[in-house]
């Protein structure tokens, strides 16, 4: 009887096709093939080798929307151009932008605030873990915007995990048959259904928050809530990333681990195109789910909501656009777009614009910062968090869930608002048609939980 150990000393590396081969052989190679005959049945069944695709040795051409004022913002900007380059080297690539908030994020990654497009391809890593991270207002119309916080606060959530040990919302998305039945169908998102159910009405923690407004044409009291999908997100990403990992081995060796990527036209690549979709429309249900209890709180009904993501891919033909924290402008890639509006903060002291399409198909997510969150916390040494907080938000309603303010997303911790805003003009990038003026906020704040540490 032939054995894979047969195969093996022949040269053959092992292989799902040895079963095949050595069932062939054994059933019309007799009882004891020639070395002739073993290699003629190895040859038949092993695949054909696949050729591999190597980096390019000049990037695909991006646009940079993004002007140094400052020797911070110029080691930053050369840092983000640098990192621009070499993403646009993986072989997929067609097209990129750098927008006015754009920063890196250290290693080989692709940079907060660049837009990448690739052929046929999804890259799980350039819409990254924060999958669908989005923002989300509703006009409450004529309400005060102490009592729209102060209930929004009451039935919120921030910070790690779920909302275990408080009020269940998991009944919200088991009640939206529709979206529970594709969740449950699809690969990439079928074994985190417990994660989809205690994570909705959640927040999370970093920059995401809940900030609370006047709209500057109308007066009417605006609530914008920001975050993603959660640790069901972070999962199905988890899991998009081991598929794309396994086609990298594959088909591009030579690209680094990070940029791995998924054939669109695989069956991989369709039903995590779906999964995209999927999270979409759960981080939706989840933002919605928010302003509506808050709305029933006030006992209003409200002058109507629009939202858009940041975190995510858009599909133009075979070009698959990765915003990693990016908005898209163009109504094609928002097919619930309202008025064609969308949403850019900057900071919890300064406004949130309401933007449309001026020309650019993509526009900033926000401020960015210049420097990281431990480098800008050492040029706070010296003052309480409590003392900054006063010094920086005066006369606004700043909340942190934990109780502790959390340096690092009070305003001096990101770019110029106002040099963002103006940038966003002269590149073409968005009009601003309203700014929703701040009274208050609600962020996560310092926490002891350090979600990089494994439990």
């Amino acid at each position: 009887m032939v054995t894979g150990k047969d195969l093996i000393r022949l040269g053959y590396e092992p292989a799902k096709w040895f079963k095949d081969a050595i069932a062939y052989l054994n059933e019309r190679g007799g009882d004891n093939p020639s070395h002739s005959t073993i290699v003629a049945a190895c040859e038949m069944f092993k695949p054909e080798p696949v050729e591999t695709i190597p980096m390019r040795d000049f990037p695909a051409p991006f646009q940079i929307n993004l002007r140094p004022l400052n020797e911070e913002e110029l080691i930053n900007y050369t840092a983000v151009v640098a990192a621009t380059v070499e993403i646009l080297k993986v072989p997929t690539t067609v097209e990129g932008a750098i927008m006015p908030d754009a920063c890196p994020v250290g290693g080989r990654n692709i940079p907060v605030g660049v837009v990448v497009g690739a052929k046929n391809a999804i890259h799980p890593s350039w819409h990254s873990a924060d999958m669908c991270c989005s923002v989300y207002a509703t006009n409450f119309g004529k309400v005060d915007p102490k009592a729209v916080l102060d209930a929004a606060h009451a039935i919120t959530h921030f910070g790690a995990g779920g909302r275990k040990g408080l009020t269940d919302f998991g009944h919200i998305l088991t009640d939206n048959k529709l979206l529970y039945d594709r969740l449950i169908d699809n690969y990439y998102t079928k074994d985190y259904i417990e994660k989809a159910c205690r994570h909705l009405g959640t927040q999370g923690d970093g920059n995401h928050f809940l900030f609370v407004g006047v709209s500057e044409q109308t007066g009417d009291t605006m609530m914008v809530t920001h975050h993603g999908s959660r640790g069901f997100g972070a999962s199905v990403y988890k899991k998009g990333m081991a598929t794309a990992e396994k086609f990298r081995r594959k088909l591009s060796p030579e690209t680094y681990k990070g940029n791995a990527w998924i054939p669109a036209d695989e069956l991989e690549g369709e039903l995590y195109w779906d999964a995209i979709q999927i999270v979409r429309d759960w981080t939706k249900l989840n933002h919605a789910t928010l302003h509506n209890k808050t709305l029933n709180a006030v006992k209003t009904a409200g002058k109507g909501s629009f939202w858009n993501e940041h975190n995510s891919v858009f599909k133009e033909g075979d070009v698959y656009w990765h915003a990693k924290g990016v908005t898209p402008m163009d109504d094609k890639f928002i097919p619930d777009s309202t008025d064609g509006l969308r949403l850019i903060p900057l900071n919890m002291s300064e406004p949130i614009l309401v933007v449309r399409q001026e020309g650019s198909g993509f526009a900033p997510h926000g401020a960015g910062r210049n420097v990281s969150r431990a480098a800008h916390r050492k040029t706070k040494e010296g003052q309480t968090p409590e003392e900054v907080l006063a010094e920086e938000t005066k006369g606004l309603d700043i909340r942190f869930f934990s109780g502790k303010v959390d340096v690092t997303e009070l305003p001096s911790a990101y770019k110029n608002a106002e040099t963002v805003q103006t940038q966003i003009e002269q590149f073409g990038l968005g009009k601003v048609v309203d700014r929703i003026m701040p009274y208050g906020c609600i962020m996560a704040g310092e926490s002891e939980f350090n979600w990089k540490k494994k439990k």
